[in-house]
């Protein structure tokens, strides 16, 4: 068996093996309405993690916009308005998600009033997930 052929199978393999992409999900009425984050390191050489936000409505519309690069201790927290948009937070940044036309914009200030906290995008027991707050409980950082 000649080594030559397999050598850039083995070195692309090489080059994959450290890439990661994990989705983390939050339903709204259902597996067809949904915001999930995904994070992403798609090389085993990357630094932190490439995160975007999929907002999802079927059949109507999906959409993917990216949100700023994350350290190993990634955390975004999610708020609902009473109108029914999403308010996310991601350390210092604040965006707001929309559902009807799956659209996403970044606030320019942190909102007054963020609405009601659902939990959080977050790694717990090694694996990343959207954890939700523990019923009973409003506020940043009460799900730990």
């Amino acid at each position: 068996m000649k080594l030559r052929p397999l050598l850039p199978i083995l070195l692309l393999a090489t080059l994959l093996a450290g890439c990661k992409k994990e989705p983390a999900g939050f339903l709204i009425e259902g597996g067809n309405h949904s915001l999930t984050v995904e994070r992403n390191k798609p090389y085993f050489w990357s630094d932190g993690w490439e995160l975007d936000l999929i907002v999802t409505r079927y059949p109507e519309c999906q959409r993917r916009h990216p949100l700023k690069k994350a350290g190993e201790k990634m955390r975004v927290d999610l708020y609902r308005t009473p109108t029914g948009a999403f308010i996310l937070n991601q350390g210092k940044r604040w965006y707001v998600a929309e559902t009807q036309d799956c659209r996403m914009q970044q606030f320019e200030e942190e909102p007054p009033e963020p609405g009601e906290y659902l939990g959080a995008f977050r790694v717990k027991n090694d694996v990343f997930a959207f954890v939700p707050t523990a019923e009973g409980k409003n506020g940043k950082g009460q799900d730990e």
